[in-house]
């Protein structure tokens, strides 16, 4: 204990007398610990995301494969009648049920009115899935129409308690009396997020087409019963639409299962199955943890072989009075974990005080999990861990000095550890510089989704919900709205033009094949949609009212065109559903959907009476303010029991891309911590040098070489591990963001400035960092140089 004791105050007496040494290596250490913990909880939060049902190792989700001309696609959108049919014909599934969700929407209870997101789900969906149930009863909250399933944050606020709000009534849009049935809690952890639930044969019966199997929308959830096998479930119902369909050979469906509990890190199809998603963020995150350490750890070994020049004598003495060479290991070890404690201390410091920036850019509610003994024995673990790790050369290779060469003044390395230190050094530059490529190639993919034509106008274009006396009155709305200075055109659509995911398989066209299940995205719009979106019409018209009822006429784009095979397509015949008219135009393809995804087949139709969508508001540049306030005073009037209220399309398209901005952000940031870090190592790695070559440099200037001559060579070596690490890095960096580009279907180039761009910066750092001791060798007088030992 005596020793240990010792070992400690000698390590500390060290730190204190080496103030600078001791400030950039726990700098380093603390900035390397910090980041990496911020990382690690971010990925535990991540695999921690719908954990908490009971059933996760029996709940599925389906989705389903289209196959045709060679062609796999794949999603989640299902048929509407596909749960039950499940339930029914599949003995192996004990539970089903359908899910819709949909923008939020009105609620009411008394004087209170709340805009909420809710959906559609079958009775059978809160005896699946584990939310808390606070009130009610799970097994029968959905069973009936015109009940609800609220959260406690609704209750709370409608009812002032949960407790409260079982069996009131709340107002839905202002149009359905809904019975509250059930409360619950909602997991932050859930990945489905809604503030109420709606029985599903509420759904169906105002929507005919989720009874057939030709139209594609809703998500379609099971659970297993014990023992049954998933695999030979999944075999068993791969064709099972085609019980109720005809199936073609050329083009077809199947169906598949993804455990839930993979979903949220799993959502990329590749191939016709789930391959990606989340969890090539989670991995990126955790190998960026492991990178950062390693940089750090690899900076405490640089920073301490430099020290060791300084030391080397003390080791010598030592040796010679009968240090045994364990005890020496132990005495660097020791000053190791000294070094790791103290910059774990600082790092939790850190991160407390970071932690909430971090969880507003990353959208968490994350938390160091204090309360619990498996953090601390964690974190003890990581201490150790990281002083081993980072003591482990300096205290073998101190420990192994010659004692009589040190005392004799001739202490040299060999080529072999200046390599070993160079490779480490190179090791850092090379992440370094895969980052900060990493970062200028998500950067400038955000910045092409963002500026790309989309096909569609997003700049000045409002979106405004279609609800209550908006319904009815939409013309009288729309008369008044068009009035106003600053409007330019007016039209609706039951979804947004950011988002179309309903998709209809009952189409019909000449020379069709009957058996082809043809899918396309559908929209329903209002007149003069083509003029609000500003859209490139390539043939015929927009649905208008100059030509009498168009309720039968349909507008394509052309992807769907090159689907069906006119070659002139206006004037055509085509049937969507039971409704058979002509196609009027082809739209240009538009961005209707995120560009993770190909442009779909699309029709449009007229829908001039919808119960559920957007008004869509087309205003002048400039005007947007003054056109708002004008809004905000008609729809007082004609709708004065709900409020105003409205979104921006362009903000509405940013948020397709939430996650890969909060990804970019933060490699920018930990890329440029790992630039810094990796700085510090290069200046450890300048101080070792100069120390080393402190009598070369002398005789170099008594033999008349000028400071600007020493300055260039040193300089000139150190920029060699910078150099080599770029050589690595590039085809590295290269194959890791053209696999990520891959989940765009529409994506940036990868062109060379990008890598030389990365690389220059890189070697202005590096020799920033250098040029102090740089400086400071070359303006070395060369009597003092000399005369050092």
């Amino acid at each position: 204990m005596i020793m240990i004791r010792n070992y400690f105050r000698i390590a500390w007496r060290n730190l204190v007398r080496n103030k600078a040494f001791s400030f950039i290596n726990i700098l380093g250490l603390a900035l390397g610990l910090a980041s990496s913990l911020l990382m690690i909880l971010w990925v535990q939060d991540e695999k921690s995301v719908d954990a908490f049902h009971a059933n996760s190792d029996k709940l599925y989700q389906v989705y389903v494969r289209q196959l045709s001309a060679g062609k796999v696609d794949a999603g989640y959108l299902t048929q509407g009648p596909l749960a039950a049919e499940l339930k029914k014909e599949v003995p192996e599934v004990a539970y089903a049920s359908g899910f819709q969700a949909f923008p939020p929407v009105a609620l009411r209870a008394d004087d209170k009115i709340m805009k909420s997101t809710g959906a559609y789900a079958g009775a059978d969906f809160l005896r699946m899935f584990s939310y808390p149930i606070l009130q009610g009863n799970r097994t029968t909250a959905l069973d009936k129409p015109g009940t609800i399933a609220i959260s406690k944050h609704l209750a709370e606020l409608f009812f002032g308690s949960p407790e409260n709000a079982l069996g009131k009534t709340l107002r839905y849009e202002d149009t359905t009396s809904l019975a509250v049935t059930a409360v619950y809690d909602m997991p932050v952890s859930s990945s489905l997020q809604f503030d109420f639930l709606r029985n599903w044969e509420d759904f169906t019966a105002n929507n005919a087409w989720t009874k057939t199997w030709g139209s594609f929308s809703p998500l379609t959830y099971i659970l297993l019963r014990d023992h049954a096998d998933a695999g030979k479930v999944a075999a068993k119902i791969k064709d099972f639409v085609y019980n109720y369909q005809t199936r073609s050979n050329d083009s077809y469906m199947e169906l598949g299962l993804q455990p839930y509990s993979e979903k949220y890190l799993h959502a990329v199809f590749n191939n016709g199955v789930p391959d990606g998603g989340r969890i090539e963020y989670v991995r990126l995150f955790t190998l960026l943890a492991i990178f950062i350490m390693l940089i750090a750890c690899i900076n405490f070994m640089n920073l301490a072989t430099a020290r060791s020049v300084k030391r080397a004598k003390e080791v010598g003495v030592r040796k010679v009075v009968g240090a045994r060479r364990s005890a020496l290991i132990l005495q660097f070890i020791g000053e190791a974990l000294l070094l790791a404690f103290l910059s774990l201390a600082i790092a939790l410091l850190v991160v407390m005080l970071l932690l909430p920036a971090f969880n507003q850019l990353s959208g968490k509610q994350l938390a160091l999990p204090v309360s619990q003994p498996a953090f601390w024995a964690i974190l003890l673990g990581l201490m150790v861990l990281t002083g081993f790790v980072a003591g482990s050369y300096p205290a073998l290779f101190l420990s192994a000095l010659n004692p009589v060469k040190v005392l004799k003044g001739s202490l040299k390395f060999g080529a072999g550890a200046t390599n070993f230190r160079k490779g480490l050094v190179v090791f850092q530059f090379t992440l370094s510089i895969l980052l900060m490529i990493g970062m200028f190639v998500i950067y400038r993919q955000m910045d092409y989704v963002q500026t790309k034509n989309l096909g569609y106008d997003r700049q000045n274009l409002l979106y405004i919900p279609i609800e209550g006396e908006l319904i009815t009155k939409y013309d009288v709305f729309k008369a008044a709205a068009a009035n106003l200075p600053g409007v330019l055109a007016i039209s609706k659509m039951k979804e947004t033009p950011t988002v179309i995911e309903h998709h209809k398989g009952d189409l019909n066209w000449a020379g069709k094949d009957p058996n082809d299940p043809a899918s396309f995205a559908d929209a329903a719009v209002g007149y003069d949609f083509v003029k609000t979106l500003h859209l490139t019409l390539l043939e015929g018209r927009d649905f208008s009212k100059e030509f009498g009822n168009d309720s039968g006429s349909y507008i394509l784009n052309e992807s769907a065109v090159k689907r069906i095979g006119y070659t002139h397509p206006v004037g055509q015949p085509f049937t969507l559903g039971n409704v058979s008219g002509t196609i009027i135009g082809v739209l240009k393809d538009f961005h209707f959907n995120s560009m993770h995804d190909a442009i779909e087949p699309l029709v449009i139709r007229l829908d001039e009476k919808p119960k559920w969508g957007s008004i869509l508001v087309r205003t002048a540049g400039g005007k947007t303010k003054q056109v708002l306030a004008g809004l905000a005073g008609i729809c007082k009037n004609i709708n004065p029991n709900f409020p105003f209220t409205y979104q921006f399309s362009d903000e509405e398209y940013t948020k397709l891309y939430k996650s890969e901005q909060m990804v970019g952000k933060l490699c920018n940031y930990f890329a440029c911590l790992a630039v810094f870090i990796s700085c510090l190592g290069l200046f450890g790695l300048a101080m070792f040098t100069a120390a080393q070559r402190t009598k070369e440099i002398g005789v170099r200037k008594v033999l008349g070489a000028s400071e600007s001559n020493i300055f260039i060579l040193l300089s000139t070596g150190f920029l060699k591990p910078v150099f080599t690490g770029m050589l690595i890095a590039f085809p590295l960096a290269w194959f890791t963001m053209s696999r990520w580009l891959t989940h765009f279907a529409y994506k940036t180039d990868l062109e060379w400035w990008i890598f030389g761009g990365a690389g220059l910066i890189t070697i202005i750092i590096a020799l920033l960092t250098v040029s102090f001791q740089s400086i400071r060798a070359a303006a070395m007088n060369p009597v003092t140089s000399l005369k050092t030992e």
